[in-house]
């Protein structure tokens, strides 16, 4: 649903709350470049009249005075014109860019279910070109529409003064133009937003195909690819046309109520010369304060489209502005310090927002500090979903989790997940060098514990083996390094953050076996006194775990250790029978 342009103005109008000053220069510097405009109009007048009466009533200090007075006016005009160029637009910037920082820190706030439901493209538009049109809506709106709206007032001040019933005829045709504009405003509006929301789009598939691209070349899909952009592309072609034709109906119609008003002037100004109720000077006057406001009036009309672009990316700022936040710090939050890593799931239960049905249900689960719990089970089942509820990367819909016996809702954000470190199946690295990336664990860490934190985890050999050591550039995502590499860069990081708590998410699941055998000498290391959830897709890997949990869709059915597990011949013995048989088969295939 389209916001309202008032409502969108009054939500805009706070960013101008530390420019003040330089807005109200900038809107005086209008006031002078307005009364030089309007000058003119009454000096030709004065001239003319005076020329008329003749060479008595205009001598050639009166010329001279008017000379130098217009020249004076047009100095004035000049400064107060640079002043609104430089410095307003510096303004508007500032604005933009106050409006890019709130939007940013908004985004880091959200929590991971506005990610799961919105594409990246479309969060880079609305930061980056739907923001590029503020800077000139915040110099001009207050500028254009203030100096529209006094020289409009001056000019019915002066000429209702001269002839009542021509000003009236003149002016009563704005109402119509104002009517008509606003209707063509909406339309305007209503297709730049779909203008913008299909640039998201595209941004959004440029984004997800040169990303993928090793796998469209893999594929041989480039043609593919290509045709997808092209529908796409075409698709924005259509809606461009589209606010292009309402564009054009626009500045139609004020050039015909353009038309209307000089008509108005030549036809009602000349029959009034003729019948002797205006003179020459007065005549002249009116058709030079018409072209005034007309030359006003179009400025207003060129600035429509960036007019309304404006708004459309003050109501795409608004809608990301306006998503709530879900995980949020509770009043009087308490700092979460000094932590053991006992942690206790009671009668947990968790539902996502979209979902129909429930992930986890009554989840009942106490874990002393250091000790390692392995999570197994099916796909689906909600191994991830269960260690993502501990961090509160999304909030319980039934139960509590304890941290040392304190609610992790009661604690604040920050203070708990700076307890927590995570190590993941996909490692996301930085674009920049490999000591930034590590350094990511705790910033502000010196050299020294940045390079013992890579000795920790295995990783100073193979740094210290490239050619800048650790200030070589790892690329986009980390692509320069090969997943055993960033593994163990992710690792260098938690090692540096030296969290209580631990949880490792399939850690090891994406790498081949010599790969896997040093990051699993570093995650041994690693996981030495805290508190560690492994969730294990190669079942050889927890075999040592304290407790090992079996989750799937109807909960923890089997927990225990692997020797009481095995004893008992239930799910786990059987997931463990079908994982050696299948290794068995794959060691048999590579013999062969």
């Amino acid at each position: 649903m389209q916001m309202k342009t008032s409502y969108l103005i009054s939500r805009f109008i706070p960013y101008y709350k530390k420019y003040w000053k330089t807005l109200t220069i900038d809107l005086c510097f209008a006031a002078l470049t307005t009364l030089c405009d309007m000058a003119l109009p009454m000096i030709v007048r004065y001239i003319t009249d005076a020329a008329r009466q003749g060479s008595s009533f205009l001598s050639i200090q009166d010329i001279l005075f008017v000379g130098v007075l217009y020249i004076f006016l047009r100095i004035v005009d000049a400064v107060a014109a640079y002043y609104m160029a430089n410095i307003g637009h510096v303004m508007g910037a500032k604005i933009e860019t106050d409006m890019r920082r709130d939007l940013f820190h908004h985004l880091q706030q959200l929590s991971f279910s506005y990610y799961n439901n919105t594409q990246v493209g479309q969060i880079m538009a609305r930061i980056t070109s739907d923001l590029f049109d503020v800077t000139e809506f915040a110099h001009h709106v207050p500028e254009e529409f203030f100096i529209a709206g006094l020289k409009i007032t001056i000019a019915f001040v002066i000429l209702i003064q001269i002839n009542v019933p021509l000003t009236l005829m003149i002016f009563a045709i704005i109402p119509f133009m104002l009517f008509f504009s606003t209707r063509y405003n909406r339309k305007m509006r209503r297709a730049f937003k779909m203008s913008r929301t299909q640039i998201g789009e595209i941004n959004a598939q440029v984004e997800d195909s040169l990303l993928g691209i090793r796998v469209v070349k893999s594929f041989a899909n480039e043609e593919m690819e290509c045709m997808k952009f092209e529908e796409s592309n075409s698709e924005f072609l259509g809606i461009k046309k589209i606010s292009y034709r309402y564009m054009g109906g626009f500045i139609t119609m004020i050039r015909f109520f353009d038309s209307a008003m000089y008509i108005t002037v030549l036809m009602g100004g000349s029959f009034l010369l003729l019948k002797g109720q205006i003179s020459r000077g007065d005549f002249i006057a009116y058709l030079l304060f018409v072209t005034t406001l007309l030359t006003s009036i179009r400025r207003v009309v060129e600035f429509t489209e960036q007019f309304q672009r404006g708004l459309t990316g003050i109501e795409r700022f608004i809608e990301i502005l306006d998503e709530p936040f879900e995980i949020i710090d509770v009043s009087g939050a308490k700092v979460l310090s000094d932590v053991q890593g006992q942690i206790d799931f009671d009668n947990v239960s968790f539902q996502y927002s979209d979902g129909d049905s429930e992930v986890l249900s009554n989840i009942d689960l106490h874990v002393e500090p250091g000790e390692n719990i392995a999570i197994i089970g099916p796909s689906g089942g909600g191994k991830t979903t269960l260690c993502n509820l501990i961090p509160r990367f999304y909030d319980v819909t039934g139960g509590s989790i304890k941290i040392d016996g304190q609610d992790i809702r009661d604690v604040t954000l920050k203070s708990l997940r700076s307890n927590i470190g995570m190590v993941q199946q996909d490692v996301y690295l930085f674009s920049g060098t490999l000591m930034e990336n590590i350094a990511y664990g705790k910033p502000g860490a010196t050299e020294e514990e940045i390079i013992e934190a890579a000795k920790l985890a295995g990783a100073h050999d193979f740094i210290m083996a490239l050619n800048e050591g650790y200030h070589s550039y790892v690329g986009e995502r980390g692509l320069k390094l090969s997943g055993g590499q960033r593994q163990r860069i992710s690792i260098a990081r938690v090692f540096l953050k030296n969290p209580p708590i631990l949880i490792l998410d399939e850690a090891t699941s994406a790498l081949d076996n010599e790969s896997e055998r040093l990051v699993q000498q570093s995650l041994k290391q690693l996981t030495k006194g805290r508190t560690t959830f492994t969730i294990a897709h190669r079942l050889t890997t927890i075999r040592h775990a304290d407790i090992i949990l079996v989750l799937t869709k109807e909960g923890i059915v089997e927990r225990g250790t692997h020797e009481n597990l095995l004893s008992e011949e239930g799910v786990y013995h059987h997931m463990l029978t079908m994982y050696e048989d299948n290794e068995a088969e794959e060691e048999a295939i590579d013999e062969k």
